[in-house]
């Protein structure tokens, strides 16, 4: 535990790119909070923010679900959208 864990921002690379218009703006980036807690940050362009929201909050929830399943055995996951 306490490291991050590239596999996890790959993953939701994955999940995001297709998804945004400029691709060249997406950034995720990973980070321990403690011991237990790796946070996934992404950051689209302002005009992709709604896209990676999703109606209701759905995509970004869909997104921490499969992230959360992915870390399942070894860490606690959390995923937010940063708005510059």
């Amino acid at each position: 535990m306490g490291q991050t864990s590239p596999d996890l921002v790959e993953l939701v690379r994955g999940i995001v790119v297709p998804l945004v218009e400029d691709k060249d703006a997406v950034e995720v980036t990973s980070t321990v909070a403690d011991d237990s807690l790796e946070l996934i940050e992404i950051k689209v362009a302002p005009e992709d923010a709604g896209k990676v929201i999703g109606r209701q909050g759905r995509v970004i929830k869909s997104i921490r679900v499969l992230a959360r399943a992915a870390a399942a055995d070894y860490t606690d996951v959390d995923v937010e959208l940063v708005e510059d």
